[in-house]
């Protein structure tokens, strides 16, 4: 018995399996048509206890550790749903633990309660048009005035931006660099802040992202999460959680599409044959097999390091770009060994081809994290 198959983690994945079989799989083309989740999705996974897993019962969420969550990933990507999903259900997974960690009584009740109920919907906006992944060189400012701070600027590729109610944006309130960073609450209607329509994408088509744009926004200083010019630290804080999160959708994508080849490869027929039965193709399913085993073991062997409380950042970059490469080299094999059907919509791997692209470029790309590697092994 591992951390991650514990009894009370057994029950846990069977009621995110059952959740994802009945209330996500049926519904996942009709959402991928409209561009986003049905708000009484969250809901639903509220009322079956899945949505606050990873937050603690004092703030209205169910308890449990990140290990928790990443196992109802597992789930849902593991039985017809995708990282897509996980993506927008759970976008307050990286909206919503800021505000928590600073324990502001207020802001609990009036921001992380209802989320975690599944009543309001939460995203963090950090990305810029023209900044990437640069988050110490955020142009976005919030400017002191009495009691409001005044915000103007833009944010891009916001996921869940067009439902939500709240929005945990980095501002600019001090000099340049890091040190002037801040992270400020805002709300949906307040006047000056402007949601575009959905961004079209390549996948994750039933998790709606947009552009936010900020004009003289005026925002009260009681919606400051934690201290001025210290969010950039905050930040940084949470980017191994939202790595680590990547990596296990990653392998939980190249699980599904594996499992997916297999059934597929043993009944389809070819010459008389069933594909399972050519060396080629045998040969192809084990590699997707080793690929998507090596990255499972690595990525969680890191995340048990980094809940020890290790010094892993060399790593959780290591395990992000392995399960990303793992994850490509199968979906990619997965859709070729379906052939002309993994070539179409109606294929669940086509899906998962598309989706999985984001992985490497969302949360840090896989260039960035290879040159977090280089530069701490070079120290």
């Amino acid at each position: 018995m591992t951390a991650w198959d514990t009894d009370e983690r057994r029950a846990l994945r069977a009621s995110a399996r059952r959740f994802t079989v009945t209330e996500i799989a049926p519904h996942l083309t009709e959402w991928e048509e409209a561009g986003a989740l049905p708000r009484e999705l969250h809901g639903k996974a509220a009322a079956a206890g899945l949505l606050g897993v990873g937050f603690p019962e004092e703030v209205g969420g169910q308890g449990g550790s990140p290990i928790d969550t990443w196992v109802i990933a597992e789930e849902i990507i593991g039985n017809g749903g995708s990282s897509g999903v996980v993506a927008s259900l759970f976008t307050h997974g990286i909206g919503l633990p800021h505000l928590v960690e600073t324990g502001n009584p207020e802001l609990i009740d009036r921001v992380a309660r209802p989320v975690l109920a599944g009543e309001k919907i939460v995203s963090l906006a950090i990305t810029e048009p023209d900044g990437g992944s640069d988050v110490a060189g955020i142009t976005t400012r919030a400017v002191r005035d009495g009691n409001e701070y005044v915000v103007d600027g833009a944010k891009l590729y916001i996921t869940s931006a067009t439902r939500a109610d709240f929005f945990t944006v980095a501002v600019r309130t001090g000099g340049d660099g890091a040190g002037g960073v801040s992270l400020l609450l805002l709300e949906r209607g307040m006047p000056g802040l402007t949601v575009s329509a959905p961004l079209e994408k390549m996948g994750w088509l039933c998790s709606d992202t947009a552009e936010i744009a900020f004009s003289e926004v005026r925002v009260p200083v009681g919606n400051l999460i934690g201290r001025e010019n210290e969010g950039f630290y905050a930040i940084m804080g949470q980017f191994a959680a939202e790595r680590l999160s990547l990596a296990v959708q990653a392998y939980a994508t190249a699980q599904r599409c594996l499992d997916l080849t297999l059934s597929w490869v043993k009944e389809r027929k070819t010459f008389g044959r069933p594909l399972s039965s050519r060396q080629v193709v045998q040969h192809k399913v084990a590699e997707m097999a080793r690929q998507t085993d090596v990255a499972r073991v690595y990525t969680r062997a890191v995340i048990d390091s980094w809940l020890a409380g290790e010094n892993v950042f060399s790593q959780v970059a290591m395990a992000k770009n392995t399960a990303v490469a793992a994850c490509d080299v199968v979906v990619d094999a997965a859709v070729q060994l379906h052939g002309g059907l993994g070539y179409m919509r109606e294929s669940e791997v086509e899906r998962h081809y598309r989706d999985s692209r984001i992985l490497g470029i969302g949360g840090g790309t896989n260039e960035i994290m290879t040159e977090i590697v280089a530069k701490l092994l070079l120290a």
